[in-house]
């Protein structure tokens, strides 16, 4: 593009950031990213701006003008994000009519890993080599006080939470108390009730702190902490980087201790204009987490679905990264691994082709069951298949909540970040099987362990 084209158009875009900013065209408009908009925040300036172009301006040249420009800090695309069981405590939820096992013969993903990780062998059919050992780490936070985590807020950003009751169209997921939410946001909508259309969400909640030991359903980690709905993404499971970047900072803002982002922008299989590969293409995003963490919030993401072996994707990558790992503790074969990973939780599906004795390359496993929206409409439930590593950031985000209430029990303050994080990943099952970094980061995670007084 020319220099003076280039003036011209940071000129406009100057003037149009000046002035508010008409309603965002479609996503996906522009394969990956909001068309005829980008985002700029001014060096001064805190906030971010979405900026609207002149017709026939494409959001790349854009940009890049608006760069050159000395009262840029930054301007980048506005990216689509997408929905990418020693002793213990045993809960009473029956799971469903088919699981004579109740919540153990469904969820593999919380059972201890028992005998084949040399520890105090279980019943049969009731250890998992994939399990992080839940019913040790809710044990844990009984002796603590402080039950499921009492006293811990997590948000949820994501596609909203099925949290309340909305007149006929809208019901609460059965399984949830009314207690167990603070208020949310929708920044889909622009409104404070951030409900569900999609189902994800309400299924990513559910693995967060879904009711536990009350005869209904199967159960959830931290289930003595409050869930924050933020809704970012629509019924589609799609939405902006703007709307990313302000559902942290509001969740941070909000006082929320983690912060779980079961999201991820796209690394390849996208046009190459579309791609996230680095903090520059999403720079609103990455500012939030870090304000985010400054200000106390752990915050947690998606290693990504795309199966690739040398990086993990964002936003997770500039947060805890979690890759997932199937029912027999192998790598899934869809998740991201090599550089940025941190470590890997339970997302169900097929065995990776990677290191492992016990895995089974291509073969097919459980997925993740939790109830969460079914059907048509928003107001039926039941267990829809789920794998990803949505699902693992899930199981990282509900074990961060229990070690936050547990670490403050034992420090006698709120811990930090660094903290929560330095015990999710020292206690993480590192050895044997697990022992290759590049594709299990600091480990499997191991509830039990990471809550231990």
């Amino acid at each position: 593009m020319k220099r003076t084209t280039a003036t011209i158009i940071a000129a406009q875009a100057l003037a149009l950031a000046a002035a508010t900013v008409a309603a965002a065209p479609a996503l996906g408009s522009s394969g990956g990213v909001v068309a005829d908009e980008v985002l700029v925040r001014f060096e001064g300036r805190d906030a971010e701006r979405s900026v609207g172009l002149p017709p026939g301006v494409g959001v790349a040249e854009a940009a890049a003008a608006l760069e050159r420009n000395p009262h840029v800090a930054y301007a980048a695309p506005n990216h689509i994000a997408t929905v990418s069981g020693s002793k213990s405590f045993v809960p009473n939820d029956p799971g469903t009519a088919s699981a004579a096992g109740g919540w153990q013969e469904l969820q593999w993903n919380f059972l201890p890993c028992g005998s084949t990780c040399g520890q105090q062998p279980a019943a049969p059919g009731l250890e998992s080599v994939g399990g992080i050992n839940a019913p040790a780490a809710w044990e844990n936070l009984v002796d603590a006080k402080h039950p499921g985590g009492a006293g811990v807020t997590v948000a949820v950003v994501d596609t909203g939470v099925a949290y309340r009751d909305l007149g006929e169209r809208f019901k609460r997921s059965p399984d949830f108390a009314k207690t167990q939410f603070v208020a949310g946001h929708d920044f889909v909508d622009g409104d404070d009730v951030a409900l569900d259309e999609n189902g994800h969400g309400t299924h990513v909640a559910g693995t967060i702190g879904e009711q536990t030991n009350n005869r209904r359903a199967v159960t959830g980690l931290a289930y003595g902490a409050q869930i924050m709905p933020v809704r970012v993404l629509n019924s589609h499971g799609a939405g902006t980087a703007r709307n990313v970047a302000k559902g942290i900072r509001w969740a941070a803002k909000h006082d929320a201790d983690v912060i779980n982002l079961s999201i991820e922008f796209c690394l390849v299989s996208c046009k190459p204009s579309a791609r996230v590969t680095r903090c520059e293409d999403v720079p609103g995003v990455c500012e939030a987490i870090d304000a985010a963490q400054a200000a106390g919030s752990i915050v947690i993401g998606s290693a990504g679905n795309e199966g690739l072996a040398t990086q993990v994707a964002f936003p997770g990558r500039h947060a805890v990264a979690v890759g997932a790992t199937t029912e027999r503790g192998c790598l899934a074969e869809y998740s991201n691994h090599g550089e940025g990973l941190d470590l890997v939780a339970p997302g169900g599906g097929a065995d990776a082709p990677v290191s492992g004795s016990q895995c089974v390359p291509f073969a097919a496993g459980r997925t993740i069951a939790q109830l969460t929206l079914k059907g048509a409409g928003y107001d039926k439930f039941g267990y829809p298949s789920y794998e990803g590593c949505s699902m693992a950031s899930a199981h990282a985000s509900g074990t961060a909540a229990l070690v936050w209430a547990q670490l403050a029990k034992q420090l006698g303050r709120e811990p930090t970040p660094a903290e929560v994080e330095a015990r999710l990943e020292s206690t993480a099952r590192d050895g044997g099987i697990l022992a290759e970094t590049a594709v299990y980061g600091a480990g499997l995670l191991d509830a039990g362990a990471a809550t231990s007084p």
